[in-house]
């Protein structure tokens, strides 16, 4: 477990410090596509539309309602951290204990009231009874591992928070490799159909929860983990709450952007709808190598705040941000490059592909315009300056806004674009402009 006292000379921050944090997170994002490409990928040997449809809706309406608890992940990292830059283990072993918690907690919430939640979401979704019936299926079998995977995030952002990255790669490749075994087993050895890719998916995500607290053991190994009166202790309760409630917010808000997005897009009719949809998968591309030097600045970050260390502070976001900057590069000139290529893989339409192409320079731009905004987000959140994310997100969201009603009448779906990076910019600008606050705060 990572952290040193205060008075002690803490590790120091180095290159190979970054990459053994950042590393293991860029490959663990390699393999989440793999899982639902091989789910889509044995239902379609059925022979019928009707089980891809069922699974790929009930995939998508069971992400977007995990996904809204995807702050206990970011919310652990930065609280975590700091306790172990403070070196209080009880306390980062107590957070573990909460996030734990609030993640069974919350699945036994979506399942207890999964009947109003999937009647809603298919009635903004709505489906073919047949497909509907197949969504039925598989979500009323999946949604038991709710409590699973939401605790799970809790468990990735204590790991961060301890460095162990590594550790979180062996779970996501565990769950993922169990998962399509018994997706072999179940759909194509059994003829379960679309249930069995969801007992599947329940299989592996309690075993991943399992193997998860298997890799935290060590926190398990004292008392704190179980010290009621710290666990729930009311002040620490509230500043978790208080973390997570505006990490949420600036979630939903950062959602509400790209939806609407979509919607605008849908306006220029199908083909420029569809160029969109495949030119958003460069953007995801650029997430996923971010996310591990944005979870690198978390954690680092995180430990020096929690050592008071102005100095630590500043050279974690300097050394994580010049990571940052090199991988941004390196895509926008992939993209320059190969994107044409990318595109004609992804899609076989030429029209689609001509329209692609069209917008593709944003693509090459959006690495380095985005840039700011991704790296921030994570010194921010090691900082745990929720506050200031939530706030600049809402600038963001007004100025996305704003720029799109000004660039889209005029420039069309190129205006589109030009808001979306607009907003990128925005963020970027809004909180290093806040940066300064957090090396104060950080001082004391």
């Amino acid at each position: 477990m990572s952290g040193t006292h205060p008075g002690a000379a803490p590790r120091p921050i180095t290159h190979r410090r970054v990459l053994a944090i950042a590393g293991p997170i860029v490959l663990s994002n390699a393999t989440v596509p793999i899982l639902g490409a091989v789910d889509t990928g044995v239902v379609g040997q059925l022979g019928e539309a009707a089980p891809i449809g069922g699974v790929g809706l009930g995939m998508i309406i069971l992400t977007a309602l995990y996904w809204v608890f995807g702050f206990l992940r970011m919310g652990t990292t930065g609280l975590a951290s700091q306790a172990l830059g403070a070196d209080d283990r009880p306390e980062a072993d107590a957070l573990l204990s909460r996030a734990l918690l609030i993640g069974m907690a919350a699945g036994a919430a979506i399942i207890a009231l999964q009947w109003p939640l999937f009647a809603g979401a298919f009635a903004v979704a709505p489906a073919s009874d047949e497909v509907e019936a197949l969504a039925r299926t598989y979500m009323g079998i999946r949604v038991w591992s709710a409590p699973a995977l939401i605790s799970i995030y809790g468990i990735t952002g204590w790991l961060i928070a301890a460095e162990r990255t590594r550790a979180v790669l062996v779970i996501q490749i565990a769950m993922n490799a169990l998962n399509i075994g018994l997706d072999l087993l179940f759909v194509l050895g059994l003829d379960w159909g679309v249930g069995g890719v969801a007992v599947a998916t329940v299989i592996a995500e309690w075993s991943g929860l399992a193997l998860g607290l298997w890799f935290c053991r060590d926190a398990f190994r004292g008392t704190a983990w179980r010290d009621r009166a710290r666990v729930l202790d009311p002040a620490r309760l509230t500043r978790m709450a208080a973390v997570n409630g505006d990490i949420l917010i600036r979630s939903l808000l950062l959602q509400g952007v790209f939806v609407s997005f979509m919607f605008l897009g849908a306006r220029f009719g199908d083909v420029a709808l569809a160029s969109n949809q495949i030119l958003l998968q460069f953007l995801e591309i650029t997430a996923y190598a971010l996310d591990g030097f944005a979870f690198a600045a978390e954690a680092l970050v995180g430990q020096a705040f929690g050592r008071r260390r102005t100095d630590l502070v500043r050279r974690a976001s300097l050394m994580t941000s010049v990571w940052g900057l090199a991988v941004s590069g390196l895509l926008a000139l992939a993209f320059a490059l190969a994107g044409g290529t990318v595109i004609d893989i992804m899609t076989t339409a030429p029209e689609v592909r001509e329209t692609a192409r069209l917008f593709l320079p944003w693509m090459v731009l959006a690495p380095l315009a985005g840039l700011a905004a991704w790296m921030l987000d994570g010194i921010f959140i090691g900082a745990t300056r929720t506050g200031d994310m939530r706030n600049m997100m809402v600038i963001s969201a007004l100025v996305y806004a704003l720029a799109a009603l000004l660039l889209v009448p005029a420039m069309g779906n190129h205006g589109l674009w030009a808001a979306l990076i607009v907003s990128f910019v925005a963020r970027g600008v809004t909180l290093g402009l806040r940066y300064p606050r957090l090396e104060a705060a950080a001082a004391g």
